[in-house]
């Protein structure tokens, strides 16, 4: 009988569950869940509803504001962190002073002050630190990391990565929190984080100089005047005016998003369903980076957040020829269905062109789950038994740094005009 690991977990908001129920369902024999912490009760008494669903628990909860309390009553071996990205840092950094490793939710932070902060408490404590990147474990992601590092096509030279989020998934970000850059570090540091984070893994490098522009040009207000919108709302709950809009997210349609935030919202007035076409937002829709890595690579990036499909097209060029990826994916909207449709595939296709043959299409196995098959193997490697991995998916902190900080680095850039070194931006040990 192994001994279980026991956790707690921050933030019981819509990414939780899919931490939570994984230890319920089929992690009960290695890890054993104590405690939820959060601001909100009626959330933590939501997740505790889920969890007697799956027969486990209830788990005490902790407001936020006892945390300490939490860990010093509970004595967790790890603390799962899955609030608010611009609160990570706090109960990371809390967590590791009071002896806990840490698993936690990207971007890993978002901004260099906090990483910054982490980085240092890494450093002082001594604990270990996860981030858990479930890209990184698609059967189609690590099949690209294996066929540059046969050579397939030499030496990775450039790379050209667009991603398209569409009117469903994409308009979601400006809906809820992620549209104050300063909760989310803007969609280059809370959605990029996951392919920036690819392109260092795929290639074996990290981010040297970075050079971007970013603008809001389909979202909020002003841009939905100049296409002759005059119908506006705050939110879409409710509101005549929402009732038509396709881009409307009505929360007493959705049982769990009711349940999540709708039958939350007396405790801290947060609003899930606001307005795509309001005032107040400050994040970018419309992303386009340029990056030089260390190895001298240049990746071209395109992100744009309404359009008609979902998913994204990457083109690695080498020494000895190019490899293209297309994936195309279902969209979704966080916490508002089937956890399994959450980057889900509804196409996939990596085709290489050597310099002096003949192109061919890649074979990859089929990945049960979301994410195109990467989360049951990432829960598994938390969890469970983690295998010996040959292609190191595992990601620790420096790896959830060396991911943000491209984001970062490109959200000055935006700012300022000018092009910035990463090693500017935070000191690691």
């Amino acid at each position: 009988m192994m001994n279980k690991k026991k956790y707690v977990l921050v933030g019981t908001g819509g990414r939780a569950e899919f931490f939570y129920s994984a230890i319920a369902k089929d992690f009960r024999e290695s890890a054993e869940l104590l405690a939820f912490c959060d601001t909100n009760q009626t959330r933590m008494d939501y997740a505790n509803r889920q969890l007697a669903k799956l027969g486990y628990g209830p788990v005490r909860t902790y407001k936020a504001e006892s945390f300490d309390e939490m860990i010093r009553t509970e004595k967790p071996d790890a603390v799962i962190v899955t609030s608010v990205d611009r609160t990570h840092h706090t109960y990371m950094i809390r967590a590791m002073e009071l002896g806990c490793d840490v698993v936690t939710e990207k971007p890993m932070t978002v901004d260099e002050r906090k990483c910054q902060d982490i980085l240092d408490a890494v450093q002082r404590t001594g604990r270990n630190v996860r981030v858990t990147f479930n890209y990184r474990y698609a059967p189609h992601h690590t099949k690209a990391r294996e066929l540059i590092a046969s050579g397939a096509i030499g030496k990775v030279t450039s790379i050209h990565f667009e991603w398209l989020l569409n009117t469903q998934h994409g308009a979601d970000y400006f809906r809820r929190w992620h549209r104050d850059k300063r909760n989310s570090g803007g969609l280059l540091v809370h959605k990029s984080t996951h392919h920036f984070d690819l392109v260092n893994f795929w290639i074996g490098s990290e981010p040297d100089t970075v050079f971007a522009f970013g603008d809001l040009l389909f979202y909020g207000k002003e841009n939905a005047e100049e296409r002759g919108v005059a119908k506006f709302y705050d939110r879409s709950t409710g509101h005549p005016n929402a009732q038509e809009d396709p881009f409307a997210l009505h929360m007493d349609r959705h049982e769990s998003l009711k349940e999540l935030y709708l039958d939350a919202e007396h405790e801290d007035g947060y609003r899930r369903d606001q307005s795509v076409f309001g005032d107040g937002i400050n994040i970018e829709d419309t992303m386009g980076v340029l990056v030089r890595y260390k190895n001298n690579a240049i990746m071209t990036y395109s992100l744009n957040a309404y359009l008609p499909w979902e998913g994204y097209r990457i083109a690695f060029n080498g020494t000895k020829g190019r490899i293209e990826m297309t994936i195309v994916e279902q969209s979704y909207v966080n916490a508002g269905g089937d956890k399994a449709m959450e980057g889900a595939l509804k196409n996939k296709e990596i085709k290489v062109f050597p310099m002096f043959a003949a192109p061919y299409k890649v074979e990859i196995e089929e990945g049960d789950g979301g994410h195109g098959g990467g989360d049951p193997v990432l829960l598994n490697d938390i969890f469970g038994t983690p295998l010996e991995d040959r292609f190191k998916r595992a990601a620790n902190h420096v790896d959830g740094a060396r991911s943000i900080l491209t984001g970062i680095a490109a959200n000055r850039s935006i700012r300022t005009g000018q092009a910035v070194k990463v090693d500017d931006l935070v000191k690691f040990h």
